[in-house]
């Protein structure tokens, strides 16, 4: 184990904890809508952007700034990865949206995920156990402690001033500079910047003979196959870092059901006709 200078990045999706708390049916669903988020947002990281671990609704990646290295372009490269990522997570949000014909919560709101970025620069001890890696250290803790901040937005990019001054910052954009107080660190100097212009229309609804009605029916097979293993006992409880109590009941159960049939007997009728109605 040694010391190591690194450039550490933090995505995190946020907009379901209040929400997941007070629905804990639609958890199920939620999972799935996540992870698929979760999966558009790795996709498009690369090395040395490496990641190191998921901690439930959020990825922890990190790039070892080589000795020799250019450290500059290494943070100028991290930082074009989560331009990249960022806009990749408001793509596949947008096509779930545009797929979604479930009628549970967590479906229904799927435009209340946003997806905030951290970026810090300091040191690191990196520990190998088996094929994971664990990052120690006190600057892998200040960029967890600011996840919790007072910044009054839901999507960002986090800049702590040493990371800043290191990359340059997004060319063409001016950011806001502020300061946190951090547990147990103090205040630290941050630079915040905010999304420019409107969001992107949302696209046209899929019509129920479409042949783009593909991609509800492989989202929806995922749904069923997901809680047939966790009913089965073939799949781990969930491991959401933020709802850390959640337990599923028999009455939990009976509501997933409930709501399945629901949909079935009442709202998929509805849609469909709705769907008719606009074709004609």
């Amino acid at each position: 184990m040694e010391i190591k200078r690194v450039v550490l990045v933090m995505a995190d999706i946020g907009g379901y904890t209040r929400f997941l708390k007070l629905h804990t049916s639609s958890l199920l669903h939620a999972e799935v809508i996540i992870a698929d988020l979760l999966e558009a947002v790795l996709d498009h990281t690369e090395h040395p952007l490496t990641l190191s671990k998921l901690e439930g609704d959020g990825a922890f990646l990190y790039v070892t700034l080589e000795a020799g290295g250019d450290p500059r372009a290494a943070a100028q490269d991290v930082l074009r990865q989560v331009a990249a990522f960022m806009d990749a997570f408001k793509v596949r949000e947008r096509e779930l949206i545009a797929c979604m014909a479930c009628a549970c919560e967590a479906c229904q709101n799927i435009q209340q995920l946003k997806i905030k970025a951290f970026l810090h620069v300091g040191q690191t001890t990196i520990k190998k156990i088996h094929q994971f890696e664990d990052l120690g250290g006190e600057d892998p803790i200040v960029i967890h402690r600011l996840l919790k901040n007072s910044i009054p937005a839901k999507e960002y990019i986090v800049m702590t001033e040493a990371f800043y001054e290191l990359s340059g910052g997004l060319a063409g954009q001016t950011p806001e500079a502020r300061t946190e107080e951090c547990e147990g660190i103090g205040p630290v100097p941050i630079r915040v910047y905010y999304p420019i212009g409107e969001a992107p229309p949302l696209p046209p609804p899929l019509g129920p003979f479409s042949p783009k009605s593909a991609e509800y029916k492989a989202l929806s097979a995922r749904f069923d196959a997901h809680t047939a293993r966790r009913m089965q006992g073939r799949e781990p409880p969930p491991n959401f870092a933020h709802l850390p109590n959640v337990r599923f009941t028999p009455f939990d159960w009976l509501r997933i059901v409930g709501e399945k049939v629901v949909f079935i007997v009442t709202d998929l009728p509805k849609i469909l006709r709705e769907q008719r109605s606009r074709t004609r």
